[in-house]
This record gives C-alpha cells, sequence and structure tokens, in this order.
C-alpha cells in the first residue's frame, strides 16, 4: 500500500519556516550592521571617516529608540534615545580633535550638521507621539542636540556669522499720506 502525502501541507511548513527566518533576519542584520559599523570605526584611523561612521550608528541607534517607543517598550526607549545623544557626541568630539577648521574644510561636520537636523526632527515627531510622562528624557536629548547643533555651526560659519539678529530692515519707501489717498490729491 503506498502512502500518500499531501503536498499542500508540506508546502505550507516551508513557507511557514522561511517566514520565520525572513522575520529574525532584519533583527539579525541590524545587530550586524551595528557591531560591523563599530568595528569599523575602531579600525579607522581617519578622523573624519570615524565621526561618520559615529554618525551612521548614532542614527541607528534613535530608529531603535523611536521603534522602542512605537512598541511602548518605554524602559528601553531612554537607553537608546542616550545611546543617540553619545554617538552624536563622540562624532563631535572626533571632528574638533581632527584640527581641521570646519569652515575651510567642512566634510564630516556637514555630515554632522545634516545628521542632527534631520534627527531633531525625528525627536520632535517622537516627542508628539509619546506619553507626556515619558517625554522628559526625549525633550532632554532635544535639547542636548540643539546645543550640540549649535556648537557645529559656530565652527561651520566662525566670526559671529550665525548670531541671531532682528528682522531685516524694511526699506522706507515713499508713499502718499492717508489722507491725500481719500480727498484724491496727487502724490508729488
Amino acid at each position: 500500500m503506498k502512502v500518500v502525502g499531501r503536498p499542500g501541507a508540506c508546502a505550507l511548513a516551508w513557507v511557514a519556516a522561511l517566514g520565520i527566518v525572513a522575520a529574525a533576519s532584519p533583527l539579525l542584520a541590524k545587530q550586524l550592521d551595528e557591531q560591523e559599523l563599530e568595528a569599523r570605526m575602531n579600525s579607522e584611523t581617519n578622523p573624519t571617516k570615524k565621526a561618520k561612521l559615529a554618525i551612521q550608528l548614532g542614527a541607528l541607534k534613535l530608529s531603535e529608540a523611536v521603534d522602542a517607543y512605537d512598541q511602548n517598550q518605554f524602559d528601553e526607549g531612554p537607553k537608546l534615545i542616550g545611546s543617540y545623544c553619545s554617538w552624536m557626541k563622540k562624532s563631535w568630539e572626533l571632528l574638533e580633535k581632527s584640527g581641521r577648521d570646519a569652515s575651510r574644510k567642512p566634510q564630516g561636520f556637514k555630515d554632522l550638521d545634516i545628521a542632527l537636523r534631520e534627527n531633531a526632527r525625528r525627536l520632535n515627531d517622537l516627542i508628539q507621539r509619546t506619553p507626556f510622562a515619558d517625554r522628559p528624557n526625549i525633550e532632554h536629548a532635544g535639547a542636548e542636540i540643539d546645543a550640540l547643533h549649535a556648537q557645529v555651526l559656530a565652527a561651520l560659519f566662525p566670526g559671529g556669522q550665525m548670531k541671531e539678529s532682528g528682522p531685516p530692515a524694511v526699506p522706507k519707501t515713499s508713499s502718499p499720506p492717508a489722507s491725500a489717498l481719500r480727498t484724491g490729491e496727487p502724490h508729488p
């Protein structure tokens, strides 16, 4: 007697097994990316490239923090936000210690500027969708990132170019007095 197997059940088992592997692979890939970035950063000798790797690691940590907050993991979120801030500070320290003049050779400094601006927006978006009780850690990180961004901008634009000034002066135009408009008198 010949036993006939059900091909549908076997195919379903394979699809389920592949689905489990596929679901686990992004987590594995993210972990490998972090480990790979750290290894590359440790072996890198160029401070600018090292700073760019630190920026990438910080962005990865911020993405993990956003995911943690979105999944209501409010214990994990602050740790990841703190890790993000420390990577951004590390990047700034590497660029500062490199001895490069940011206004003449902005490589790395511009990357940090762009990353800080983009990540500040992500932090503000995260604040809006996080419960009020869990916002202080994110707000504190946002303040740290804003202060760091101000330092980067001051390095990129030295000499007080970034000082806040009042609104631009509006040029005065010769306009007829209001009374002349009402009476129909011609304007000189």
